[in-house]
C-alpha cells in the first residue's frame, strides 16, 4: 500500500497475466491495459460482480450499478451525453475564472501562517468547491460531502470489510436523501438555455427524447462529486509530494513555468490517482500472449501501466518535463474520464499558483497515505513555506 511500484515491476517481469485464485486476471503491462480500454468485448457492466460483494438490496449495490462509470450503453451512452453537455470548452472556460478565485482564497487565507495541509486546507477544498458550484449546491451544507465520498469510494477497495460496507452504505443513503431535495428545489427553476451547472442539466436534458430517472439523475450527482474530488485532491497531493522528492524537478519548475503542463501530465502518470480498474470480457479474448475465457474476470493494473518501462523510459524517476507521456491515468476509450479536462485545469491553475507563490516548499511533518490499494493519495500532508512571493494575481 505505501509503495506498491516494486510489486509491479516484479508482475511485469514475471506474471504479466497474473491469474489470482478466485479466477480473475491482474494486467501490469501498458500494451495489455491499452487493449483493455479499445477493445468492444471489455464490458464495464459490474453486476455481477456487486451483488455479491454488496447485496442487490443495498444502498451500494443501487449507487455502483446506476452510475456512469460501472455501464456499458446503453446506459452509458445516454448519461454520458447528458453529463458532457456541461463539460463542453465553453462550460469549462466560464469555470476557470471560478477555478483562479477558490485557489487564490485559499492561499491567501495561509500565506501569512507558513505552512498548511496540503490535502485538507487545499487539494481536497478547491474540487469540492467547483463541483459543488456545479450542481448548485449551498455554501453552508458542503461539509458533510468528503466523509460521504471517502467512504462510498472506500468499500470499492478490492476488499472491503464489513465495517467499510457500513459506513459506505449509510453515506450512499444520506447523500441520496439530501440530493433528492435539491432535485426537488431545482425543478422548480425551468430550463434556460444559459444555464452550465451540471443539475439543470442533468433534469431537463433530453437523449433520443428520454430523461434520466429520479434515482439515474441522483446516483450520477453522487458520481460526478466522488469522481471529481477524488482526482484532482490527489493530482495535487501526489503532484507537489512529487516535486518535493524530486527537488531538482521542482526547481526546474520554479525556474521554467512553461513546464507546468507536462508537470501535472507527469503527476498523472508517476502516481497515478486510479491505480486500478476492471472489466468482464464478454467473449474470448487472446491477450498477453493468453487465451482469456468469456466472463474472466480482469483487474487492469493503471498504476503498473504508467511505470512500464516499455512504454515510458526511466519510468520511477519524476520528470516535469516529459515528452511524449502517453499515460492512461484517465483510461481511454468510450470510457475515458469524462471530467479529465476539468481535473486537468483544476491541477494547472492550484500546483502552477502553489509553486509560484510559495518559495521554498517542504514537508512538514508526517504524511499519512489514504489506505487504499484502488486510490492513491493523502489523507493528510503538512507543507510549510520559507517565502512569499506577492500574490498569484
Amino acid at each position: 500500500m505505501e509503495d506498491p511500484f516494486p510489486c509491479y515491476h516484479a508482475l511485469r517481469r514475471h506474471a504479466p497475466v497474473k491469474h489470482l485464485p478466485d479466477g480473475s486476471v491482474f494486467l501490469s503491462r501498458y500494451a495489455d491495459v491499452a487493449v483493455c480500454y479499445r477493445d468492444p468485448r471489455m464490458s464495464s457492466d459490474k453486476k455481477a460482480e456487486f451483488g455479491p460483494k454488496f447485496g442487490v438490496a443495498s444502498p451500494l449495490y443501487r449507487h455502483h450499478t446506476t452510475s456512469l462509470v460501472f455501464n456499458d450503453p446503453p446506459l452509458h451512452t445516454r448519461v454520458r451525453k447528458l453529463l458532457a453537455a456541461a463539460f463542453t470548452p465553453r462550460a469549462l472556460a466560464a469555470l476557470q475564472p471560478r477555478i483562479e478565485a477558490v485557489v487564490d482564497g485559499l492561499l491567501d487565507a495561509h500565506a501569512g501562517r507558513g505552512r498548511m495541509d496540503l490535502v485538507e486546507d487545499f487539494a481536497f477544498r478547491l474540487p469540492v468547491e467547483v463541483i459543488c458550484d456545479m450542481l448548485g449546491v449551498p455554501k453552508g451544507e458542503r461539509a458533510p460531502f468528503r466523509r460521504y465520498s471517502l467512504a462510498i469510494l472506500g468499500a470499492l477497495e478490492p476488499v472491503a470489510g464489513p465495517e467499510r460496507q457500513a459506513a459506505g452504505n449509510a453515506a450512499v443513503a444520506e447523500f441520496s436523501a439530501y440530493l433528492e431535495d435539491l432535485v426537488a428545489e431545482r425543478r422548480k427553476r425551468p430550463a434556460d438555455e444559459h444555464d452550465i451547472d451540471i443539475l439543470g442539466t442533468l433534469i431537463h436534458g433530453e437523449v433520443d427524447g428520454e430523461r434520466l430517472t429520479l434515482e439515474e439523475l441522483v446516483q450520477n450527482c453522487i458520481f460526478l462529486l466522488n469522481a471529481g474530488h477524488e482526482t484532482t485532491t490527489n493530482l495535487i497531493g501526489n503532484t507537489i509530494d512529487a516535486l518535493l522528492r524530486f527537488p531538482g524537478e521542482l526547481r526546474r519548475l520554479e525556474a521554467d513555468p512553461g513546464l507546468l503542463k507536462t508537470c501535472v501530465e507527469e503527476g498523472l502518470r508517476f502516481e497515478s490517482s486510479n491505480q486500478l480498474g476492471n472489466r468482464r470480457l464478454s467473449a474470448d479474448l487472446e491477450l498477453g500472449g493468453e487465451r482469456l475465457a468469456a466472463g474472466t474476470y480482469i483487474h487492469i493494473g493503471i498504476g503498473a501501466a504508467n511505470r512500464d518501462p516499455a512504454q515510458f523510459p526511466d519510468p520511477d524517476r519524476f520528470d516535469a518535463g516529459r515528452e511524449p507521456n502517453r499515460h492512461v491515468a484517465f483510461g481511454a476509450g468510450v470510457h475515458m474520464c469524462l471530467g479529465a479536462v476539468l481535473a486537468r485545469l483544476e491541477g494547472t491553475i492550484a500546483i502552477g499558483r502553489l509553486v509560484r507563490r510559495f518559495g521554498g516548499l517542504a514537508r512538514d511533518g508526517a504524511f499519512e497515505r489514504g489506505g487504499r490499494a484502488r486510490f492513491r493519495g493523502f489523507n493528510r500532508y503538512p507543507i510549510a513555506w520559507q517565502r512569499v512571493r506577492g500574490t498569484t494575481r
